[in-house]
């Protein structure tokens, strides 16, 4: 019997993935989510504008998505002030990160990241065979210093920092990103994960020189623009670099649908600046659900809040639990001390209802529970 020949690398990797998705778990449970705020998608929805522009383009869904995302490509530069030969669109920041991988790390290479930082990017490093080095947090926060610090005592090729920062909504000024470039070791390439940047305070994206061969910045349709399910990122870096994911990215990955979505959402910026409100509200919501249960919460410049349970990971995810038991879809961040908090998106009045019922009920259960160990 002839079975498939797996590389010696897949065959060392586990059988895991880096979330479970809401679906998976509503399928477990037997039932939907009463409010999903685990995920961080806007529950605010796309632009209607964007809604049209998918419906019009769904009637051509016999055509390839254009190869080159030619329209997004040039409205994406017009919108940052460059040039299309720096920006690239692929199928969201996920997919973009999987091709960045790909060309830059092979078998033990080094690549730095925090730990408990977004997994999604070690799971594209460990598939590649990068060696994966983490730096703690400091405060609730990356610590670019000791970042910048372990990338030039392990020679890394990659650094991957997100600001804002995912999971705990903390983030660093201007200054301190640029102070991070000039600190970079040689060869090393800065990941900047800039998802959440529309949620954050004006001034937060640093002015950096889109020629800097330093860096690249990675953006999204799928948080304030709320498509999350259209898949669509993007990626501002110097053309060179931009130039060489031609070699190996999926020519086809992104559908008509998406690209018109994106396209329209893009030139929507009310709608917007009507998102980036309505969650603020959101994440106020969220600060007094937890205030009025006796627990803080972290500042935050995303569109969701880190809720600090007040004990150790393994009374946070009790709460958690009992919040999924009872019909409300979160997270957690998966690393101490970070894993003393919860981590809820901000929802629509109706979702924070859902919310303000379950908390006091799965905090009462959680002190209930046995101890473990």
């Amino acid at each position: 019997m002839t079975f498939p020949r797996f590389t010696e690398l897949v065959e060392s990797l586990p059988a895991t993935v880096p979330f479970v998705g809401p679906e998976t778990q509503e399928r477990a449970r037997g039932r939907p989510f009463d409010a999903r705020l685990g995920a961080n998608e806007s529950v605010f929805g796309p632009s209607p504008r964007a809604v049209a522009a998918m419906q019009e383009a769904a009637a051509e869904a016999w055509k390839y998505g254009d190869s080159t995302s030619h329209d997004l490509r040039h409205a994406l530069a017009a919108h940052h002030g460059i040039t299309p030969e720096h920006v690239i669109v692929g199928e969201g920041i996920d997919g973009l990160l999987g091709y960045l991988v790909r060309m830059l790390v092979a078998p033990g290479d080094a690549v730095v990241t925090s730990a408990g930082a977004y997994p999604t990017f070690n799971y594209h490093v460990a598939g590649y065979g990068g060696a994966l080095h983490k730096v703690a947090y400091r405060n609730d926060r990356e610590d670019p210093e000791a970042l910048a610090a372990r990338a030039a005592e392990v020679d890394a090729k990659l650094l991957y920092l997100s600001n804002p920062d995912n999971p705990m909504g903390t983030w660093h000024g201007p200054e301190t990103i640029l102070a991070l470039l000039d600190a970079l070791p040689g060869g090393c390439l800065l990941v900047l994960d800039e998802a959440y940047v529309d949620f954050a305070p004006a001034g937060t994206a640093p002015a950096i020189d889109p020629d800097d061969p330093r860096v690249i910045r990675m953006r999204t349709f799928s948080k304030g623009y709320g498509l999350a399910g259209a898949r669509v990122g993007y990626a501002l870096a110097a053309p060179a670099l931009i130039a060489a994911f031609e070699k190996i990215r999926n020519h086809f990955g992104m559908t008509r649908m998406a690209q018109a979505g994106a396209l329209a959402a893009l030139r929507d910026q009310d709608w917007l600046a009507h998102v980036i409100a309505e969650t603020a509200a959101g994440r106020d919501g969220i600060a007094r659900i937890a205030r009025e249960n006796g627990l803080s919460t972290l500042p935050s410049a995303t569109n969701f809040v880190a809720v600090d349970c007040g004990r150790d990971g393994a009374f946070a995810r009790r709460v958690l639990e009992g919040l999924v038991a009872r019909g409300v879809f979160v997270r957690m961040p998966g690393v101490a001390p970070l894993d003393r908090c919860i981590r809820v998106t901000a929802g629509r009045a109706q979702d924070l209802a859902h919310l303000a019922r379950a908390l006091p009920e799965a905090l009462a259960a959680a002190e209930e529970a046995p101890a473990e160990g």
